[in-house]
C-alpha cells in the first residue's frame, strides 16, 4: 500500500472506532482503540479491504457474519471505503458491547462513582443504588451498541423511546457479568420494555414473540401485538436468558 492508501485507513479507523494506529507497511495496516480491545488488521487487494479482527470476544466475528461476508480467508470483505467505515464501525459497537468488555467498563465506572461517595456512605444501601444506577447505565449502552441504536423487534431507531430490558431481571442476577451480559436481554421499544419486564410477552428460542393470554384481544390490536413479530436474530448466547424468562411468562 502506498503511504496515501495507509492514511486513508488510519483516517476511517480513527472516524470509526478505531483511533490509533499499531502498525502500517506495504502490506496491512493494523488498527486500535483505547475503548476496547479487538484490533483490526486491513489489507488492500484487488480494489477490496479484507479485515482480520482480533478480540478477546468469540462472539465478535460470529456476530459480525449476520452482516458481512467473508473470503475464503476468513477475512471480512469490503468494497471500498464507505464499507470499510460500516464494518469497523459495527466491530467498534459490538467489542465495548460483547463480554467482557461491558463488565470491565462497569469496574472503572464503579470505581470512580464511588471516589465521590463519602466514606461514610461506603457499605451502605446508597452503595448499593450507586452501582446499580451505574450497572443500568452501562448495561443500555451496551444493548444500544449491540443492536445498533434500534429496537431488537421493530427496528425503531428513537434512542428517546428505547430501553434495555433484562431478561433475567437484575435482582434475580447471580453476578455483576450476569446483569451486565449484553445476552442477558434486549434493546426494546418503551411499550415493548414494560410488556417484557412484566412478563406479558415473552420470544421462542427462535425469537417469535409469544402474547400473553391475559391480555385481552382489544389491547393486543391497540398494543400492535395482533400480529405476528419477531427478534430480528437470536444468537445462541440468549437462549439460556429467554428460557428463563418464558419460565415465569405469564402465557406459559
Amino acid at each position: 500500500m502506498t503511504p496515501l492508501q495507509i492514511a486513508l485507513i488510519e483516517k476511517l479507523g480513527a472516524d470509526n472506532g478505531f483511533e490509533y494506529g499499531i502498525s502500517a507497511d506495504a502490506d496491512a495496516v493494523t488498527l486500535g482503540s483505547a475503548r476496547h480491545r479487538t484490533r483490526a488488521r486491513i489489507l488492500l487487494t484487488n480494489h477490496q479491504y479484507l479485515v482480520n479482527f482480533a478480540s478477546q470476544s468469540p462472539s465478535l466475528q460470529p456476530e459480525l457474519e449476520r452482516q458481512y461476508p467473508r473470503d475464503p480467508s476468513g477475512a471480512f470483505l469490503a468494497s471500498g471505503e464507505a464499507e470499510l467505515a460500516q464494518l469497523l464501525r459495527r466491530a467498534a459497537a459490538l467489542a465495548q458491547a460483547l463480554p467482557r468488555q461491558a463488565a470491565d467498563d462497569y469496574v472503572a465506572r464503579v470505581a470512580v462513582a464511588l471516589r465521590e461517595l463519602p466514606a461514610t456512605l461506603l457499605g451502605t444501601e446508597v452503595e448499593r443504588l450507586v452501582r446499580q444506577r451505574v450497572g443500568q447505565q452501562s448495561f443500555r449502552q451496551a444493548q444500544m451498541d449491540y443492536w445498533g441504536g434500534a429496537c431488537a423487534v421493530t427496528g425503531i431507531a428513537v434512542p428517546e423511546v428505547l430501553r434495555a430490558s433484562h431478561a433475567r431481571p437484575w435482582a434475580d442476577c447471580v453476578s455483576d457479568a450476569e446483569r451486565l451480559d449484553v445476552f442477558n436481554g434486549f434493546l426494546l421499544s418503551a411499550n415493548l420494555d414494560a410488556l417484557f419486564d412484566r412478563f406479558l410477552i415473552s420470544f421462542d428460542p427462535d425469537g417469535l414473540m409469544l402474547v400473553a393470554d391475559a391480555l385481552p384481544e382489544r389491547e393486543k390490536r391497540r398494543l400492535g401485538l395482533d400480529q405476528p413479530a419477531r427478534l430480528r436474530w437470536v444468537a445462541e448466547q440468549h437462549r439460556p436468558y429467554l428460557a428463563y424468562h418464558r419460565a415465569r411468562f405469564v402465557g406459559a
